[in-house]
């Protein structure tokens, strides 16, 4: 207390002179108009830019619902892309109800690995959320890879960057395709091989996922032929493909569900029966 009372004595004349400055500012503000409002404009300006600041702030504290938000609404619009034979799209006549031969179900990476040759990534997302093993991983740029196994929250990823995965996939928009599969070498860069030479191909084509898979639905896009060799022993192409993906940075990813892959499954198997 005693502080504080030689702190004000020891300062009089300054607070005097202070408290004196504020008041004649009051007068001056209340007596002229246009000192009044340039003191209102110049007052809105400050709260007007701290207010702006709070906003942004509360913003980018949101940003991780707003994601989330936005991987799902993502899903669901894929949900109704791949159920289509069309990919160009009438979003105002189609219904997400509409969409029943693939599902689509939003996930995030909390762990990828990429530095082997046997990749895999976890997700945040499992049997809970209707996550089985050999659904396909895709997200924004293309394919991730392929569900291998699952627990009650999560899922583990056979990576793209896995040698052992092996996908089809074909020229885009050609009927040619062959078999996709990574030599353990680039990150940047996948391999596919047993292309028949009679494809009509260049640098640059594009490449994405074909028909035959039960997997991926078709025309997912993959990457671009940065490189084509001749297989000697084959008398095959072997492309080097760059990827649209970088393996090394995934975020939200979307799983795919194939409705109909078991039933398709068992028809064929019954009929190789029937054959033999």
């Amino acid at each position: 207390m005693q502080q504080i009372l030689y702190f004000f004595i020891k300062n009089s004349y300054r607070l005097l002179f202070l408290l004196l400055l504020g008041i004649s500012f009051a007068l001056i503000i209340q007596s002229h108009s246009f000192h009044r409002s340039k003191y209102i404009n110049s007052a809105n300006n400050i709260t007007g830019g701290v207010y702006e600041n709070i906003n942004s702030f509360n913003e980018y504290l949101s940003l991780k619902e707003k994601n989330e938000l936005l991987a799902e609404e993502n899903a669901r619009l894929k949900q109704i892309l791949f159920n289509q034979k069309d990919t160009v799209l009438d979003l105002k006549k189609l219904k997400f109800n509409d969409a029943l031969f693939y599902t689509v179900t939003k996930a995030k990476v909390i762990k990828n690995s990429y530095n082997v040759r046997q990749n895999f990534l976890t997700i945040n997302a499992g049997t809970k959320d209707s996550i089985k093993p050999s659904m396909g991983v895709v997200n924004d740029k293309g394919i991730v890879g392929i569900i291998e196994k699952t627990s009650k929250n999560y899922a583990t990823i056979i990576s793209i960057l896995n040698t052992e995965l092996k996908i089809n996939a074909k020229i885009k928009n050609s009927t040619h395709f062959g078999t996709l599969n990574w030599d353990g070498k680039n990150v940047g860069y996948v391999q596919l091989t047993d292309v028949p030479r009679l494809a009509s191909l260049k640098k640059g084509d594009s490449i994405v996922t074909g028909a035959d898979s039960e997997i991926f639905p078709e025309n997912i896009p993959i990457g671009k032929i940065e490189k084509v060799f001749i297989d000697k022993k084959t008398n095959y192409y072997t492309i080097n493909v760059r990827l649209f993906n970088d393996m090394t940075a995934l975020g939200y990813v979307y799983v795919i569900g194939n409705e109909y892959k078991e039933e398709k499954q068992e028809l064929e198997k019954e009929t190789i029966r029937e054959a033999n």
